[in-house]
């Protein structure tokens, strides 16, 4: 493979189909920066003169093959329209519920997290920390996107020495909980499996995914990390001792690799086991308001790439109305998800998700048969869960039906809807008590 991995792929024609939601402008809406570029500059110099980034010209151009600037553009364009607006975050109705997240001590340290990050970023050269550092208000979070065609910004794992490897993921696992990390792992080795299965090694594989960090590791000031690349987004935000760790994207084709470097790799069986469960446990009058359609023709999900400010309203059955035992798996489900991070954090946003159990919403398209392709949504004021099986992708020369969705390709999304992907909301609290330590 060539050490440049700015590379594009092959967009499936039936990805991103859905229709766009309705926009909204409101008040809760903030962006920081008024010139993108300069405001990263102003950053990155302000880190130079604390040290932590030695001089270095900007604007270093490099060579790309014609392919590879055609899809530069396309990320361009899925940019400028994601963009178009400013973030306001998946609500109901347009309208942000206000006073759900707060900052407030967790008594959860968060301290293995900065200093694994710290270790990275010493390990990086003069170029590699001018790709890699963002300020934390900086659009950057919201540029990410599963397709593997997508002109990524940061440092890949592909260009890093195997110590920076090393210590990337040990910023991945200060970050994650065991599982989480090996959920994460495990979707990076099912793209080097999809790369051997769809011949193709310069536009998947197991290294193609990209570090970011956002502003500078800090135990009081805000500052975040990112994971950008096909079938894996991690956005992960810390204030204090708080932590945000959405938009959360993880998926696989195929979600079990039978050949190859990892035979035997398998994801997200659990996801899929336990969402069909909570459907098969519901009694019938409460299934018949989970399920909005029986058939499942195409691709479900709506919140994943450049879907900040989905309208979004709640469908299924509500957790109201659900039997304790229904309100203990749709509970049990959620956290599957939310342990994704470690146990203490976890913890944390367990107990804000317990909170509004009583509007938190299941819903269902499919059938429910153990071999059914099916797509399910949890959704409160604070998280909102999507899982689908999608239709073949780069193995569509392998589907029986490259139109059906299938068992072996699957997308997750997890979100923090209201205002609060990325940390936002949590970030705007903090620039309204801390006016001066705004970057840009």
């Amino acid at each position: 493979m060539g050490k440049h991995v700015h590379h594009p792929g092959h967009i499936h024609p039936h990805s991103h189909s859905e229709p766009h939601s309705r926009s909204h402008s409101h008040s809760h809406s903030h962006s920081h920066s008024k010139n993108g570029l300069a405001s990263r500059r102003e950053f990155l110099w302000s880190m130079l003169a604390s040290g932590v980034v030695v001089p270095l010209a900007f604007g270093q151009g490099h060579t790309r093959t014609e392919t590879a600037e055609q899809f530069r553009r396309m990320s361009e364009n899925f940019e400028a329209k994601g963009l178009a607006e400013p973030f306001r975050g998946i609500t109901t109705n347009g309208t942000v519920q206000s006073n759900l997240f707060e900052i407030a001590p967790t008594g959860v340290s968060t301290e293995p997290v900065r200093n694994a990050a710290e270790k990275f970023l010493a390990s990086l050269t003069s170029v590699q920390l001018t790709r890699v550092m963002y300020p934390v208000d900086d659009v950057k979070w919201r540029k990410w996107m599963n397709q593997h065609f997508y002109d990524r910004q940061g440092l890949s794992f592909q260009e890093m020495s195997e110590a920076q490897r090393d210590l990337a993921f040990g910023l991945m696992r200060a970050s994650l909980s065991s599982s989480g990390f090996e959920l994460t792992r495990n979707v990076m080795r099912l793209n080097e499996t999809l790369a051997e299965l769809a011949d193709d090694h310069e536009f998947l594989g197991e290294w193609l995914y990209f570090i970011t960090i956002m502003g500078k590791p800090s135990a009081t000031d805000p500052w975040g990390w990112q994971l950008d690349g096909h079938h894996a987004i991690i956005n992960y935000f810390v204030l204090g001792d708080q932590v945000v760790m959405t938009p959360h994207f993880f998926g696989s084709e195929p979600v079990k690799a039978t050949s190859g470097k990892y035979k035997g790799v398998e994801i997200l069986q659990q996801e899929q086991n336990e969402g069909l469960e909570m459907l098969r446990g519901l009694p019938e009058a409460a299934r018949r308001k989970a399920v909005l359609n029986f058939s499942k023709t195409g691709n479900n999900n709506l919140t994943e790439a450049f879907k900040d400010n989905v309208v979004l309203d709640y469908a299924g059955v509500r957790g109201a109305n659900l039997e304790p035992a229904a309100r203990k798996r749709l509970t049990d489900l959620m956290h599957l998800y939310v342990s994704n991070m470690p146990e203490g954090h976890a913890r944390v946003k367990m107990n804000e998700v317990q909170r509004h159990i009583d509007n938190t919403w299941f819903a269902w398209i499919g059938e429910a048969q153990a071999d059914s392709v099916f797509y399910y949504r949890v959704q409160s004021p604070v998280i909102l869960i999507e899982f689908d099986h999608q239709q073949p992708a780069n193995l569509r020369k392998f589907a029986a039906d490259a139109n059906k969705p299938t068992q072996q390709h699957v997308h997750c999304v997890v979100r923090t809807p209201n205002g609060n992907d990325y940390g936002k909301d949590l970030l705007r609290q903090h620039y309204l008590a801390h006016p001066h330590k705004r970057e840009a």
